[in-house]
């Protein structure tokens, strides 16, 4: 190994070590510091899209840690579709509810679609119009993400 390498080596060993040293993330912000928030849109009528949505927003919580970040899934347009009882990722769904994502539904949909609240899975939010949803919580600091 010639002694450009060993350097290099030593310097990754180095920083190897040091990051093993540092604290985990904490779950909660410290006071002062920006709470963690995010607003994920599912307006397709795709199980592969809402797993996607449901993986993204259960990694934000594993990276960030659960209590740390306030999570919400809006769906409207055909993505409603997934949220009515007997959706093939009601499982998926029910189980992020139980993790603390917020799932709510558009309600200007479901009035189009004639679907009410016993059409639903259960324990789902519900909002008035979900793209009102989508503006109020990037005005809020939410960062947006449409899988």
């Amino acid at each position: 190994m010639n002694t450009l390498s060993r350097r290099h080596f030593g310097l990754c060993a180095a920083l190897t070590v040091a990051a093993a040293a540092l604290p985990a993330r904490a779950q909660s912000p410290a006071a002062g510091e920006k709470r963690n928030k995010v607003i994920f849109q599912v307006s397709d009528n795709d199980p592969a899209k809402w797993g996607l949505a449901l993986n993204n927003a259960n990694n934000v919580q594993s990276a960030l840690g659960a209590d740390a970040v306030d999570i919400e899934i809006v769906a409207y347009g055909p993505g409603i579709g997934m949220l009515e009882a007997g959706s093939p990722v009601a499982p998926r769904i029910t189980a992020a509810l139980k993790a603390g994502t917020k799932v709510v539904a558009c309600e200007n949909t479901m009035k189009g679609r004639k679907l009410t609240a016993a059409d639903m899975l259960p324990d789902i939010g519900y909002v008035a119009s979900g793209v009102v949803e989508l503006m109020q919580k990037e005005q809020q600091g939410y960062a947006y993400i449409r899988p």
